[in-house]
């Protein structure tokens, strides 16, 4: 019988809050830092799920809830000070939450509130985020601050504008961010995920069911063959907050299975001008 392979903690003795953390990629990412040895603090406004999910992770002194509205500058600090006094140090700023908002792509039928609301929650919130743990990490020297952008930041299709430039607009953010709190040790990075089934997409599509969601995604995805799952987003995360990448700041992790190099277009034309001209072909 074989002895069980000890896991590696990658993230012993970090402490580590992560916004939008109740459902979706923040979940995945709370268990995920739990487990490789991190301290966490789940922020969100989801409050009975948020605290569901700490409950089923482990115990109050390993991970935790705190009610955190990322568009309410006194929730954020406050979600940081708790952080502070209850662990005392702030390694790993994980500013996940987002929002996509309407559907609606045609910019003349897009809802002016639905804009400023996208941008809110996905760019402010963003910057309250990184605001509040500079402002604890750059006494220390040291520290990791982590944002979730989308493919939406790297490659153009018609989906919602808000959507769209709030997502350009979180990697312009760190990008900046990493210029300036690079001299105090501080890491700046994006994960950038192709479509993932989480509530928030299962939501927008009005699909519920988590496979369904799965197969619309996959059909339109670059690499055939495997599904790109939350837990793939979590592991990005755990890379760009463990020591595994101290090198690594300023880039924008674009977890898409190649989808933003590739462009389709001509290919159907050209495949589409064969089975018209040479349908012996098919």
């Amino acid at each position: 019988m074989n002895a069980a392979i000890p896991l590696t903690q990658r993230l012993a003795g970090k402490v580590a809050l992560i916004t939008g953390g109740a459902s979706g990629i923040g979940a995945c990412t709370a268990k995920l830092f739990v487990k490789h040895g991190a301290k966490v603090i789940v922020a969100d406004v989801q409050d009975q799920l948020g605290r569901s999910l700490c409950q089923e992770i482990g115990p109050a002194e390993t991970v935790f809830d705190v009610h955190c509205d990322v568009t309410c500058d006194s929730d954020v600090q406050n979600a940081v000070d708790t952080a502070i006094s209850k662990y005392g140090k702030l390694d790993i700023m994980f500013s996940n939450a987002g929002v996509h908002g309407e559907m609606e792509s045609r910019i003349i039928l897009s809802d002016n509130t639905n804009f400023k609301r996208v941008f809110d929650v996905n760019v402010y919130g963003a910057f309250l985020a990184a605001k509040h743990a500079a402002r604890v990490m750059i006494p220390a020297k040291t520290g990791c601050i982590i944002f979730t952008s989308s493919v939406a930041s790297v490659v153009s299709e018609e989906i919602s504008h808000a959507y769209v430039a709030s997502k350009h607009a979180v990697v312009g953010l760190a990008n900046n961010l990493c210029v300036e709190l690079g001299q105090y040790g501080i890491r700046v990075n994006c994960i950038s995920p192709f479509g993932v089934a989480t509530p928030m997409l299962q939501k927008g599509l009005g699909i519920m069911e988590k496979r369904k969601v799965e197969e619309l995604v996959s059909s339109a995805a670059n690499l055939k063959g495997v599904v790109l799952e939350a837990e793939d987003i979590a592991e990005a995360a755990l890379y760009l907050g463990s020591d595994d990448s101290k090198y690594v700041s300023g880039i924008n992790l674009v977890v898409d299975g190649g989808y933003s190099i590739t462009n389709p277009s001509f290919g159907m034309v050209f495949k589409s001008h064969l089975s018209s001209t040479h349908p012996s072909q098919n």
